[in-house]
């Protein structure tokens, strides 16, 4: 399997398809690289080239006890840039992901990176507070963290069901998706997995956002029952220099999975415009 090996020695997997300007994809908690599929091959369809790594303690990648936190995800995402040597680069991220890309281009991708990509983005700030008074209690997040504990199979097969809508009235239910995101969040680390819980709901990114010049399209759905919208994309698009902002009625977190159909066609849109 394609690896680099970061400062500390942790080994971060990765694809690496096509030729062209690259596309890099940042997944969300607790899942991999491969929540990209139908982008990657979507775009790769298209002439780029499309690249997606796991996340130290996700997927394939080592399982360390170490640097579960935001600057390290991004400084392994700048030492996989480097190892590749990736410029004029876009880079897309979803949830986590998406903060992972706010935080990556604010302070390493300044000449590599040309546009960014959030969808479902955890940015600016997740969890309540003085200064956030519309965000989430921190007792939100403590329970993530006691039901991930107490049984993370069973957990990883609850989360699907908001994570995708299919807890709504008439919803139907797709098993291989379902599946899917069950079988991706299994092959990571729990602990790597329970201290990401702190690094999705608790990071603040306000700094990083008012950092980022270049063109950022910021996407999410009005039906998001992970990150909800309104305290997330209005705000990152309101502090970021270049922004622009969607907005999608109905959509569901996990709106990349169940309508690519649109959402691919947006993001090629924005990043060959």
């Amino acid at each position: 399997m394609p690896t680099i090996t970061t400062t500390d020695g942790t080994e971060i997997y990765y694809k690496d398809w096509g030729q062209g300007q690259p596309i890099v994809f940042h997944h969300g908690w607790p899942l991999s690289a491969d929540d990209w599929d139908n982008q990657m091959l979507f775009f790769l369809q298209q002439g780029f080239r499309v690249i997606a790594h796991d996340r130290r303690g996700h997927g394939r990648s080592s399982q360390t006890s170490v640097g579960n936190d935001m600057d390290t995800y991004a400084a392994d995402v700048a030492a996989l840039a480097a190892a590749l040597d990736l410029r004029n680069a876009v880079h897309i991220g979803h949830s986590t992901g998406g903060g992972e890309v706010t935080r990556y281009v604010a302070r390493h991708g300044k000449g590599r990176v040309a546009k960014a990509v959030l969808v479902s983005a955890i940015a600016p700030i997740m969890v309540k507070s003085d200064s956030n008074p519309e965000g989430s209690p921190l007792g939100v997040f403590d329970d993530l963290r006691k039901q991930l504990a107490a049984n993370r199979a069973q957990f990883y097969r609850e989360v699907p069901m908001p994570f995708y809508g299919f807890n709504r009235p008439g919803a139907k239910v797709l098993d291989g998706v379902v599946d899917n995101w069950w079988r991706q969040s299994m092959m990571g680390a729990a602990n790597a997995h329970y201290d990401c819980i702190k690094v999705f709901s608790e990071t603040d990114f306000n700094g990083d956002l008012k950092l980022i010049d270049v063109p950022t399209l910021v996407m999410h759905g009005d039906d998001d029952q992970i990150v909800p919208y309104a305290d997330a994309a209005p705000l990152s698009a309101n502090i970021l220099k270049n922004a622009t902002l969607k907005i999608y009625k109905g959509y569901p977190h996990g709106m990349l999975t169940l309508h690519a159909d649109v959402l691919n066609p947006d993001i090629l849109a924005f990043i060959r415009d």
